[in-house]
């Protein structure tokens, strides 16, 4: 039967073989290898028969870390059924070059195909049938094969995730080569294709980082790290593919507005084909001469955008780099502890506070390291902890010195400083659409100090920008966007931004890329004479935008809330159609993250997470409150009456 796709309280799982099997199919389709048995394991490696059948190995999403799986070659004298089967079975092994499935193609096709052009991951793994035997020449030398599925996603060639739908339907020809007499594929298409299952087997998700190129804090301080998440293959030197990933550049989505301290072109030395870390877990990268005269500075940015990187790839990371020059002489060193006092990753501050409109509508926290829970519930220091206006929503600054809060009918937004007798003061914006529905979102604070909020109003929905969160709102161009923005919450790094959106009925969920133009719109009035540290004169407006939104959750229906939750992830509350609420985590390209989901909570209106992962889940039950999601443990109840729960940004 075909793979199928379910959801449980754990997020998505897969059942089900890739591919349909009729009970002809080849049994010698795969061998298995016990790779690197070393001594302390060899009590447990089994020994390797001497007779029998080898016998395929059916595609499952879990495989021990230590066994590799390679395919066979073609049999003598094999039909073109099997041909074809045989090829598809060697896509999905872990043979680095894909040499054997090259085997199964004439040597003119081989010479042409181009297996990392692109991976196109099916949902039920490709069907293989024959459409015609005989050739143009009415012969039987030919053999052509339609191989078809339900596209899930697909792999660009810089490996970047992207979700797909509709079908696939490609063609392999096949020819008797007239000398050996074997079948042999002579037409194909580039890349390869493979069902999802296979696809989870074969390859796992990792971030490379590089630094936000359009921001502020870019023009006047320490670079912060964009992650740019791709997939490689998890069995098949993951640490050497990432590297290589790394220096190729960033993914074309991303590359607009994060730059790398790579000189272009560079390259691991010519030779250099695995890169291991030593006992020390330093890890030595020697690069090709386009490198060789890169300054400290620069090679310092470098060596810290390969630590961040190669973080998760071991289970302790990598806890130094050395890169090297071609001819073997150091270019520089960097350990884990100088990376962040040479580039910020993501979030800069540890969030001292939860924060969350208790009861009475104020601004409330609760100690962010409190594992108690019945932790102490406070209101925050200043106007909009002291009841003054009663508010539905709230954002906290980065910084944890300020505030933005939204009146309790929608229509005002306040700004306060988080100190004790501060004042109100008058709103900073106001909303004229005619329901609470139809106003004011929750806004967000960006890296930067810059505020973020969308005016719901009908009669002109608009995302708004407030610089330092005061002044003249500025209006953020949205070309492309179809529909009516619900949720706004920027990311650490200041480049990215999640948005739900809303058209006919439902709600999705969008990544956006922040564009500040370099060329800002001159304001009414003024003489601009000095530029600011973003490159602007004063009295200009910059010119900004959110390009090329992304759906990152097209299975969901109803998207009800989401926050960010690490630097590639989002944890995401929503249903898919004629289902019922369920949380879990997404990636920014749209894949599901490897590891449990959440533990399920009902009537969810609200979730809180903290780019620190370390930090617990917060969310807004109807049922129960506001509660917490600590670390290995189930849901706490914090207080009963409570909404609208938010970390800093």
């Amino acid at each position: 039967m075909p793979g199928k796709s379910v959801w449980t309280s754990k997020g998505r799982h897969f059942v089900g073989p890739d591919r349909e099997r009729d009970g002809r199919r080849r049994e010698t389709a795969r061998a298995v290898v016990y790779a690197a048995c070393g001594a302390l394991l060899l009590a447990g490696c089994a020994s390797m028969p001497d007779s029998g059948d080898l016998r395929g190995v059916e595609s499952t999403p879990r495989q021990d870390a230590q066994v590799r799986v390679f395919a066979l070659p073609p049999h003598d004298n094999a039909p073109p059924g099997q041909i074809v089967q045989g090829f598809l079975e060697a896509l999905t092994s872990d043979d680095p070059h894909y040499e054997t499935a090259l085997k199964y193609l004439t040597a003119r096709a081989a010479k042409q195909w181009r297996p990392d052009a692109s991976t196109t991951v099916l949902d039920g793994g490709p069907t293989a049938d024959p459409v015609r035997v005989g050739s143009r020449d009415d012969t039987d030398d030919d053999y052509t094969s339609t191989l078809t599925g339900d596209r899930f996603a697909t792999l660009d060639s810089q490996q970047s995730y992207e979700p797909a739908d509709g079908k696939y339907r490609q063609t392999l020809h096949l020819t008797r080569e007239k000398k050996s007499g074997q079948w042999r594929i002579d037409d194909l298409p580039q890349g390869i294709v493979m069902g999802k299952s296979d696809f989870l087997r074969n390859y796992t998700s990792v971030n490379k980082y590089y630094f936000a190129s359009n921001t502020p804090t870019e023009s006047d301080g320490q670079p912060v790290s964009v992650a740019d998440p791709v997939y490689v293959r998890k069995k098949v030197d993951p640490m050497t593919q990432t590297v290589s990933s790394l220096l190729q550049g960033p993914s074309r989505w991303l590359g607009p507005v994060v730059r790398s301290s790579f000189p272009t072109g560079t390259a691991l030395k010519k030779g250099v084909t695995s890169l291991t870390p030593d006992d020390q877990n330093r890890l030595t990268v020697p690069l090709n001469d386009k490198a060789s005269r890169v300054g400290s500075a620069k090679c310092t940015e470098m060596a810290a955008q390969l630590l961040y990187t190669l973080q998760d790839l071991t289970p302790t990371g990598v806890d130094e780099v050395a890169l090297q020059r071609a001819n073997g002489t150091q270019l520089c060193l960097l350990d884990k502890d100088r990376a962040e006092i040479v580039a910020a990753r993501g979030v800069v501050q540890h969030p001292e506070f939860q924060y969350f409109i208790d009861g009475k509508h104020r601004l409330v926290r609760v100690a962010g390291d409190s594992l108690e829970a019945a932790a102490d519930v406070t209101p925050v220091p200043g106007a909009l902890g002291e009841g003054e206006k009663q508010l539905r929503s709230a954002a906290v600054s980065r910084d944890e010195d300020s505030a933005a809060g939204v009146s309790a009918d929608g229509a005002m937004l306040y700004v306060a400083s988080l100190v004790s007798g501060g004042s109100l003061g008058e709103p900073v914006l106001t909303s004229q659409g005619a329901t609470k529905a139809d106003r004011l979102t929750t806004p967000s604070w960006d890296g930067d100090g810059d505020l973020w909020v969308a005016d719901r109003n009908p009669g002109k929905p608009r995302l708004l920008l407030l610089e330092k969160g005061a002044g003249e709102p500025l209006e953020v161009r949205t070309p492309g966007l179809d529909g009516r923005i619900e949720a706004v919450r920027v990311a650490a790094d200041g480049v990215r931004i999640a948005l739900i959106v809303e058209k006919d009925g439902q709600r999705s969920l969008y990544v956006g890329r922040i564009a500040r133009d370099e060329r800002p719109a001159a304001a009414s009035g003024g003489s601009p004479q000095q530029k600011t540290a973003a490159g602007q004169k004063t009295g200009e407006r910059p010119v900004v935008s959110v390009l090329e939104l992304q759906s990152v959750t097209p299975q969901l229906e109803e998207v009800t809330a989401m926050s960010w939750a690490g630097d590639s992830r989002l944890v995401v509350v929503g249903r898919e159609q004629g289902g019922v609420q369920q949380m879990g985590y997404v990636q920014v390209d749209g894949s599901t993250p490897v590891g449990s989901a959440p533990t399920a909570l009902t009537g969810v209106k609200g979730i809180a997470a903290s780019e620190d992962e370390r930090m617990p889940l917060v969310a807004y039950s109807e049922e129960d409150g506001i509660v917490r999601l600590l670390s290995g443990s189930k849901w706490q109840k914090l207080v009963r009456a409570g909404s609208a729960p938010v970390y800093p940004g």
